[in-house]
């Protein structure tokens, strides 16, 4: 009897576990571009062009290779638009009573496959190098489950950047050389810009009518959707932007929103590109002398480390992770995050990459955006819909742990040690951001100091109870403690003015 295989937008890959299960002659592979997973945030238009295009891209190469695809185009009229009421309209159309799916990538798809009236198996999804099994097993009785240890197991288990049983170059990490502010570039090649075809120019046409409400501008689009596409995109970030993207990982400049970043995580998290075969492109660059090892290493981390690192947490930690809210924060997102006016600087400039690229990088999601969130008192569950809703390469799996643990600290510590939070200093450090801001970097109250100064402080005074004894901030509250307090007076209160005008829904 046939049976469906369930192929979703971010399991683009002919490796996928579905796949490997599936008998090419007799079994129909089901693939459907519905309202269901385009709307239950409000995605980025880029988002949701990227991913249908990838998909009808994937469902061609799947025909051309002799597979029956049954897909469901956005606008078809039988279209029921969830995932299960195509499943359960092609079940009944084709005389199927069994379904064989890759694990999806969020919790609520995975419980929406439960409750089909049909045989589903979830095989797991090995395009990951580390299982979740192997994951749990190494969490399993640890005090503390930290990034480092987890990323040096994956390295003795890949064998990427190992001497024998040493790393390479005898550290594990390069990260002190890898801080260093960037100044302007004419020369610097950005990612590869590939032009739409037939295909994806229909789809941007089909977003363009379907979302035109949606944060975030569509055109211009020249993302890779195919898997050629992205192997292009991959080498052109090896040889032009990799050599430098060690050194200048952290930077942000206000008028260059790429730098040396490599772009390709939409590719890896749909699918188009595998986890170890960009690592080992990264690794025999290396070998060949064309890339320092701080950036190969600090490329690799972020694969084989963090990346693989978050998605087991998210995972281990089960369906209700989202609902984290550890430190009690309520405060309303407010609409700068939307491209409403700010006179902080780095936060326009943030936001407005956003829009435009459905993009921004670590440094700035992490220490501009959530920072400022964090600092606020935002109800991270506002912060997580809003990451998930306007970054290219957001999927619950990644996104989730990624706010909700390493941004917000929401999670109480399981994800990060402690909270990533910075003064306007840091930001200054790292950027041109502030030289033109309307804001003084270096004034921590009065009407026009930094935001970040103030809300620096007020967070640390108001957690005092859950982080003083914190041994990685037992410095930064004895800085406080030493300030006279007519200065602590200020600048508590200049927090407290701050946190008023948001709430005021005011330009801050």
């Amino acid at each position: 009897m046939t049976r469906l295989i369930l192929i979703l937008g971010d399991q683009l890959s002919q490796d996928v576990a579905a796949l490997r299960e599936a008998d090419r002659d007799g079994d129909v592979i089901v693939m459907a571009e519905v309202r269901g997973e385009a709307t239950y945030v409000a995605h980025h238009p880029k988002k949701i062009a990227f991913v249908f295009a990838a998909m009808r891209h994937f469902a061609k190469d799947l025909r051309d290779a002799g597979w029956t695809v049954a897909y469901t185009a956005y606008d078809e009229a039988e279209n029921s638009h969830t995932i299960s009421g195509e499943l359960l309209r092609r079940a009944e159309e084709l005389g199927a009573r069994e379904v064989i799916a890759t694990r999806p990538g969020e919790w609520r798809v995975i419980a929406a496959l439960d409750d089909l009236p049909l045989k589903v198996t979830q095989q797991p999804d090995n395009r990951f190098i580390c299982s979740q099994e192997g994951f749990e097993s190494w969490a399993k009785d640890r005090k503390e489950l930290r990034m480092e240890y987890f990323y040096r197991q994956m390295r003795r288990k890949t064998g990427l950047l190992m001497d024998g049983d040493a790393p390479e170059g005898g550290k594990w990490n390069f990260d002190k050389q890898n801080r260093k502010p960037a100044s302007p570039d004419l020369f610097r090649k950005g990612p590869a810009e590939l032009e739409p075809d037939d295909i994806t120019s229909a789809v941007l046409d089909l977003v363009e009518q379907e979302f035109p409400d949606n944060f975030g501008r569509l055109r211009p689009f020249a993302l890779a959707t195919n898997r050629a596409g992205a192997v292009q995109a991959l080498d052109h970030f090896v040889e032009h932007a990799l050599p430098e993207f060690g050194a200048y990982q952290d930077a942000m400049l206000q008028d260059d929103p790429v730098l040396y970043h490599a772009l390709l995580s939409p590719y890896l998290n749909t699918g188009l590109l595998a986890p170890l075969e960009v690592c080992e492109a990264v690794e025999r660059v290396y070998k060949d002398g064309k890339v320092p090892l701080n950036s190969a290493e600090g490329f690799i981390r972020q694969i084989i480390g963090w990346r693989e690192f978050l998605r087991g947490i998210y995972f281990m930690e089960g369906p209700g992770y989202t609902g984290r809210n550890a430190l009690k924060h309520d405060r309303k997102l407010p609409a700068a995050y939307w491209g409403d006016e700010t006179r902080m600087n780095c936060l326009a400039h943030a936001v407005a990459q956003t829009r435009d690229l459905a993009y921004a990088h670590h440094i700035q999601r992490l220490m501009v955006t959530g920072n400022f969130a964090l600092l606020a008192g935002i109800d991270p569950a506002e912060v997580h819909d809003w990451y998930l809703s306007v970054y290219i390469d957001a999927f619950e799996w990644v996104e989730a742990p990624n706010t909700i643990g390493m941004s917000q600290f929401a999670d109480g510590g399981i994800v990060a040690s402690k909270p990533y939070i910075s003064s306007g200093s840091y930001i200054d450090r790292m950027s041109d951001y502030c030289g033109n801001c309307h804001y003084a970097v270096t004034e921590r109250h009065g009407e026009t100091a930094c935001p970040f100064n103030s809300l620096y402080w007020h967070f640390l005074e108001r957690h005092r109870d859950r982080f003083k004894e914190n041994p990685r901030m037992a410095l930064v509250y004895g800085n406080w403690d030493r300030m006279q307090r007519e200065d602590r007076e200020d600048i508590l209160a200049a927090g407290d003015a701050v946190l008023a005008a948001l709430d005021a829904a005011e330009v801050v």
